[in-house]
C-alpha cells in the first residue's frame, strides 16, 4: 500500500525508510532530500507495516518480540519481491554496559532480525548487519523512556 507524493523521485522500486520513531538515518539521508519521512526509496509514501523499519527490545535481550512479527514480514515480502533491494540490519542498545558487552549485543539483536527476515525468503546476500552498541542513541536520557528507545534494530534500506 503505497501513496504516490508529489514530485517523485527515482530510486529503489519498494524500499522503505523511516518511519516516526524518530532514528538517524533517513530517507532525506539518502536521497539528499527533506521531508521524505515514511517516504520509500521510489518515492511513494509506505503505509501499515512497511512504513515502520525499527524494532525495539527487551533491557538485555535480543528476541523479536511478538508485536514486531508483522513489521519483519512486511519487510520480509517487500524484499522477496524485489530481490535487487538491499537491506542494512543496525543493532543499538542502551547505554547500560560495557562497550564491549553492548556492541555483542546490538550484533546479537541484528543477527535475530537477520535470521526473521531469512526464514521468511530474504536472501543472504540481500543483508548485512552492524552493531553500534550505544553509540548512537535515539534518545537521550537516564531513565527507562530514553532507555527503552535506544534497544532497537533499525532496518535500512540501501542503494
Amino acid at each position: 500500500n503505497v501513496i504516490e507524493p508529489p514530485d517523485a523521485g527515482t530510486q529503489i522500486p519498494g524500499a522503505s525508510t523511516n518511519g516516526s520513531e524518530g532514528a538517524s538515518t533517513s530517507a532525506s539521508a539518502l536521497n539528499g532530500a527533506a521531508g521524505t519521512e515514511g517516504m520509500s526509496t521510489d518515492g511513494t509514501y509506505a503505509t501499515g507495516a512497511l512504513a515502520r523499519h525499527i524494532i525495539y527490545f527487551d533491557f538485555d535481550k535480543s528476541e523479536i518480540k511478538p508485536e514486531f512479527a508483522d513489521i519483519v514480514s512486511a519487510h520480509a515480502h517487500n524484499l522477496t519481491s524485489h530481490p535487487n533491494l538491499k537491506m542494512k540490519l543496525e543493532g543499538n542498545t542502551d547505554e547500560r554496559g560495557t562497550r564491549e558487552y553492548n556492541i555483542g549485543l546490538g550484533e546479537r539483536r541484528a543477527q535475530a532480525v537477520r535470521r526473521a527476515l531469512m526464514l521468511q525468503g530474504v536472501a543472504e546476500s540481500q543483508l548485512t548487519t552492524v552493531s553500534f552498541g550505544s553509540e548512537r542513541p535515539a534518545a537521550e536520557g537516564d531513565d527507562e523512556g530514553a532507555w527503552s528507545k535506544n534497544r532497537s534494530v533499525e532496518m535500512v534500506y540501501t542503494p
